[in-house]
């Protein structure tokens, strides 16, 4: 992935039609598993994209605290999966998905270690977007251009703890002062996403052998955000 191709402008279409080759014929098995759905949400600037990314808030009970996120929660009874998505957006920093478009759905994140089921859902806004309203579960949201996640400079092995293990991991580093690095759970979406518009950089998606996003993506034993 280099710099200069996320200078450009995705078209939300594009975007759907490469989403829209996610393999669904079978759901996973979640037997035991807590599912989640989380938000990656896309606004177009004049020469970029952006996604919008949270912090979560420092909380001693939460083993993700002050981590860098998709906003998101858990699965309630009776709800589709990205209903879940739009209602804890709303609830968590006061965007509401129904004024943006749905694109579609990544590959779903299943993990080995962690009995945990995530699934996102990807939304397009448009540039009047309304000013966010956090809750106590989010410390900041912030908008960061697609030009800096795929930066190969920002990509790198970073030193992080999870409970009483630290370990090192691939992560991203985002700008921002102060801010942790991107990893776990989130990272691999966003690699997900990169990936999809790397095939739409190679013209993947108009041609007559598009490959299929997988179903499901298990997790690596460090991979517990």
């Amino acid at each position: 992935m280099q710099k200069e191709k996320s200078q450009k402008i995705y078209p939300y279409p594009h975007i759907a039609a490469m989403l829209a080759t996610r393999n669904c014929e079978c759901p996973p098995d979640t037997t035991g598993r807590t599912r989640a759905s989380v938000a990656l949400i896309l606004r177009q600037s004049d020469d970029d994209m952006e996604i919008l990314f949270i912090q979560r808030a420092a909380h001693d009970q939460d083993p993700w605290s002050g981590h860098i996120a998709f906003p998101g929660g858990k699965w309630e009874e009776g709800e589709l999966v990205c209903q879940t998505a739009r209602r804890e957006t709303l609830e968590e920093i006061g965007i509401d998905l129904e004024e943006g478009s749905y694109l579609g759905r990544l590959s779903d994140i299943v993990g080995t270690n962690l009995p945990v089921s995530v699934s996102c859902c990807v939304y397009g806004m448009g540039q009047k977007i309304s000013d966010p309203v956090l809750n106590y579960e989010v410390s900041d949201v912030f908008w960061i251009r697609l030009a800096d996640v795929r930066d190969l400079g920002r990509h790198h092995l970073a030193p992080v703890a999870y409970g009483e293990r630290s370990f090192e991991v691939s992560a991203i580093r985002l700008p921002g002062e102060g801010k942790p690095v991107l990893w776990g759970i989130t990272y691999r979406l966003v690699m997900q996403f990169l990936e999809l518009l790397e095939m739409l950089d190679r013209g993947v998606a108009n041609s007559g052998d598009c490959c299929t996003l997988p179903l499901l993506v298990e997790l690596n034993e460090e991979d517990l955000s």
